[in-house]
């Protein structure tokens, strides 16, 4: 029997000393027999491509000419692979030993599977979730998402709470495994995302087209998180009010959207309060800015094909996560479901 065939491909920009901490455990610990470890360099400026030439001179490596943010570089750098699945992994992110069989049995027990992540915990904590993608991605009806432990900025420690695997509403980008058919039926990641919430953009639309997004709790990775754009930048909360409107816009049926939208804006308002109350005035100039720029550009964006609500679709909570949270003090998954 011919097993199927996977590309992990590292996606590297300016982080050449978490490459050295971290792309030694990738090859150590992807020893699947027909899997193939790539680097793709995102035009770096330090001495990335060096190293990896040096240090693994049997590693293939790609050199884009231009830094195109995560989601170009990786649409790009896949194009013309024909790998049956592929592997989007961080550069800070390292694998547990035999972390690749499981996903692999998932998919294979899965006709209509599109992608999954492992549990990602946190690197330097390790019995701690980390904040991109703890052990699930989910979403609510306006379009927040969240994750089986983490629910806005609170992190649960891991105590085997949440292992078990099953569908959900979004794979991380920090350790997407995809299948190379739902990746290419998609199109891959909009690359006017840039960064942040491609991810889930990507998962929503592959749902909208018929196949399942899971988890596998069995499978653990662990990740640094902030190494090429830090929580703390402002650019980075500009990248997600912006690119979560652009989703909304993008993947929600007509009747309902400009009713969701608007309740979106509001809850971002309050947001930019926050911030303010915080002593974080540069966050609300953020968030006014990435406003305008849905208002001025949003026509520009190509409308995903049949549109469901939310509700509809795997991994969505039918209420107000923000209300839940904030005002109700739900913090956790276990707050919501048990």
């Amino acid at each position: 029997m011919i097993q199927p065939s996977v590309d992990i491909v590292i996606l590297n920009y300016n982080t050449r000393s978490i490459l050295e901490k971290c792309l030694p455990q990738v090859i150590a610990n992807s020893n699947y027999p027909n899997c193939k470890v790539v680097v793709v360099d995102n035009a770096s400026t330090d001495d990335s491509v060096e190293f990896v030439k040096a240090t693994y001179p049997n590693l293939e490596l790609v050199v884009l000419p231009y830094n195109s943010g995560f989601a170009g570089g990786y649409n790009l750098s896949l194009k013309n692979r024909t790998a049956d699945y592929f592997v989007l992994l961080n550069s800070d992110a390292e694998p547990g030993p035999n972390w690749l069989e499981p996903i692999l049995e998932i998919a294979n027990n899965n006709p209509h599977f599109g992608a999954c992540q492992p549990k990602i915990l946190d690197y330097f904590n390790r019995s701690q979730f980390e904040y991109a993608g703890a052990a699930a991605g989910y979403i609510d009806i306006f379009g927040y998402p969240f994750c089986k432990g983490r629910i806005f900025g609170n992190v649960e420690t891991d105590n085997g709470q949440y292992n078990e695997s099953g569908q959900i509403f979004w794979a991380s980008g920090a350790a997407m495994f995809i299948k190379r058919e739902a990746w290419e039926k998609a199109n891959g990641l909009d690359e006017a995302f840039f960064a942040h919430m491609e991810e889930i953009d990507l998962c929503w639309r592959m749902q909208l087209l018929g196949y399942t997004i899971h988890n596998c709790h069995e499978s653990t990775f662990y990740h640094m998180g902030g190494a090429t754009l830090s929580n703390q930048n402002p650019k980075k909360t500009y990248l997600n009010f912006r690119n979560s409107l652009l989703m909304l816009h993008k993947n929600l049926p007509e009747n309902i959207k400009s009713k969701r939208i608007l309740q979106r804006k509001l809850f971002d308002a309050l947001a930019g309060v926050l911030f303010l109350m915080q002593g974080k005035p540069k966050h609300l100039i953020q968030i006014i800015k990435a406003h305008q720029y849905y208002d001025k550009h949003k026509n520009d964006f190509k409308i995903s094909e049949n549109t469901v609500p939310l509700s509809q679709l795997s991994g969505v909570l039918d209420s107000s996560l923000v209300f839940g949270y904030f005002l109700k003090g739900k913090k956790t998954w276990s707050n919501w479901f048990n």
